[in-house]
């Protein structure tokens, strides 16, 4: 018999995770993924079981989980290992900002919190608005986000998103809604034509060289270039599609926009490289 609410879950990425503790549920996870740093405490109090494209199913299942929860096409064979070992699975694919307040209300719902979850998300939404709000007195730079190096991939939805509301115009804000990472892959004279004033990048997890994106020929044309202003974003702060994102990530973005900003970094994680979402 399915239990409800489940009460022991499984976590395959980072942002059920850090949604999970902020509604008081942490004690439901028994496992998660080995990039989940949100909140730090759970690196010590949860046994990591997968990585984001590859999962330990012996070790999940001697888990005994109730659900596991997954994210994107990319962990579709996971997902369909553990359906067939016959594992309860609620794949989430949220793809923008919408996506992600719907995951947190659905996730809520899921564990008997949603009045907790419809509080948590409204308080972003009310955030969001916020921070709109006081970025559009500000100019609004052209800003191209960079999300992995080689092949160049620029950002996915929410991060475009995320630029818009924290003052800027994403130069590539066409490509942010394409189904996959191949669709947002763009060529160096693309970047130079669109003459971004700042470059952010968050290169999956890899730490950023600011000094190779600078080298890169042809781009000391580029003003963000010329201007210095090339800041690193972690990608735990950016790259996952969760509250992280929607608070320090959009703060990280907004920081890096302010008028007369010089290069920066947020404070360093340790992460390992993972694929393009």
């Amino acid at each position: 018999m399915r239990r409800f609410p489940p009460d022991r879950i499984v976590c395959l990425t980072e942002e059920t995770v850090e949604t999970l503790y902020l509604l008081g549920e942490a004690d439901r996870i028994v496992g998660v993924s080995g990039y989940a740093v949100r909140p730090p405490q759970v690196r010590r109090d949860k046994p990591r079981v997968s990585a984001f494209t590859s999962a330990d199913i012996p070790k999940i299942l001697a888990l005994k989980p109730d659900l596991v929860l997954t994210f994107s096409d990319l962990q579709a064979e996971i997902a369909e290992a553990l359906i067939r070992a016959g594992v309860m699975v609620t794949a989430y694919n949220q793809r923008d900002v919408a996506g992600i307040l719907a995951m947190i209300r659905h996730l809520g719902a899921t564990v008997g919190q949603a009045a907790r979850a419809e509080t948590l998300a409204a308080g972003y939404e009310r955030r969001l608005d916020a921070v709109a709000e006081a970025s559009a007195r500000d100019p609004r730079a052209r800003v191209y986000f960079e999300e992995w190096d080689d092949p160049m991939i620029c950002g996915i939805h929410w991060v475009s998103e995320l630029i818009a509301i924290a003052g800027g115009r994403d130069v590539f804000a066409d490509r942010a809604r394409a189904p996959d990472a191949q669709g947002r892959i763009v060529a160096s004279a693309d970047v130079i034509a669109a003459a971004p004033e700042v470059i952010l990048a968050s290169w999956c997890g890899k730490k950023v060289r600011p000094e190779r994106i600078a080298a890169r020929p042809g781009w000391s044309a580029i003003p963000a270039v010329a201007a210095g202003r090339i800041t690193e974003i972690k990608s735990p702060l950016i790259l996952q599609p969760g509250p992280a994102a929607l608070t320090d990530g959009l703060d990280a973005i907004r920081a890096a926009l302010a008028p007369g900003q010089v290069p920066g970094h947020v404070p360093h994680q340790t992460h390992v490289p993972e694929p393009p979402r």
